[in-house]
């Protein structure tokens, strides 16, 4: 067996220990604040457990009722928008770069136009569209995935695309028609297993943008998680931070298993297949 061979441009030990200790810091100073923050007392600014306990009180639901509704909502529009990436986005993006590869720069562009606008431009194009569809389909919180699916776009076509010119998409489009394979055959038997780690990525970033946003909920009069926690935070902010501290340790743990469903999907397809293709 031949001995690992470090790239020359590849940071030493050292470097790459100082460079994980900083982003871990980044990370670690905010949350520690939050949590040090919720247990302080309003009135003394000692530290207690009060507002923690307050939390999970009986007589509480009623009142923090308003946060289980916006994560409900959150998961919601998280499942409707990682359906418009998988059953539009995906299979769009293969037969563009299939078919019209011309065209591929084209939706590149249309694809990123939306990380492009602010948020109270998108919402100031949104009203008239979602007055339409409130006519049609009622004003229901669900409706509110059709923006997030739009909004996410920018984020999930990288992810995908990166992927795509990694696998040569048409040469495997080739090799599957020189074998009688239909077009979904191909998507399903050829393009999707290939494109686990795009796709990965895409889900991942998706929920993870969706569960963040707050702007086009609040300026759409929708609850999601955000509104949620911003309605509680008018009442009492120390158990908004605490609400904010659970519910960023559980989508973490929300990432963390969608990513781990990814990784044993790419490790079955591997299996699966004689021989991989990268």
């Amino acid at each position: 067996m031949s001995a690992k061979v470090r790239h020359p441009l590849a940071p030493a030990r050292a470097t790459r220990i100082i460079i994980l200790a900083v982003i871990g810091a980044l990370f670690a100073v905010p949350i520690a604040s939050m949590v040090e923050f919720t247990l302080r007392d309003p009135k003394t600014g000692g530290h207690t457990l009060d507002n923690w306990a307050g939390l999970f009180a009986p007589d509480a639901a009623s009142t923090y009722e308003v946060v289980w509704t916006g994560i409900g909502n959150s998961l919601l529009l998280s499942a409707f928008a990682v359906a418009v990436v998988l059953l539009i986005l995906v299979p769009t993006m293969v037969y563009v770069e299939v078919e019209f590869p011309r065209l591929s720069r084209v939706m590149e562009f249309i694809c990123l136009i939306p990380l492009s606008l602010p948020a109270i431009v998108l919402v100031v194009g949104y009203v008239p569209v979602y007055q339409f569809i409130g006519r049609i389909v009622g004003t229901d919180v669900w409706s509110l995935g059709f923006a997030y699916g739009i909004i996410v776009l920018p984020f999930a076509h990288r992810a995908i695309k990166s992927n795509l010119d990694a696998i040569g998409i048409r040469v495997l489009s080739e090799a599957g028609r020189t074998l009688g394979d239909s077009w979904f055959g191909f998507l399903r038997r050829v393009a999707v297993p290939n494109l686990r780690g795009g796709i990965s990525a895409a889900v991942l970033i998706t929920v993870a943008v969706v569960l963040g946003e707050f702007t086009l909920a609040s300026l759409l009069n929708r609850t999601n998680l955000q509104t949620a926690l911003n309605i509680i935070n008018w009442q009492n902010p120390f158990v908004s931070v605490a609400i904010s501290l659970v519910s960023l340790i559980a989508v973490f743990l929300l990432l963390l298993a969608v990513s781990g469903l990814g990784r044993v999907g790419v490790r079955r397809a591997r299996r699966r297949s004689p021989s991989k293709v990268v």
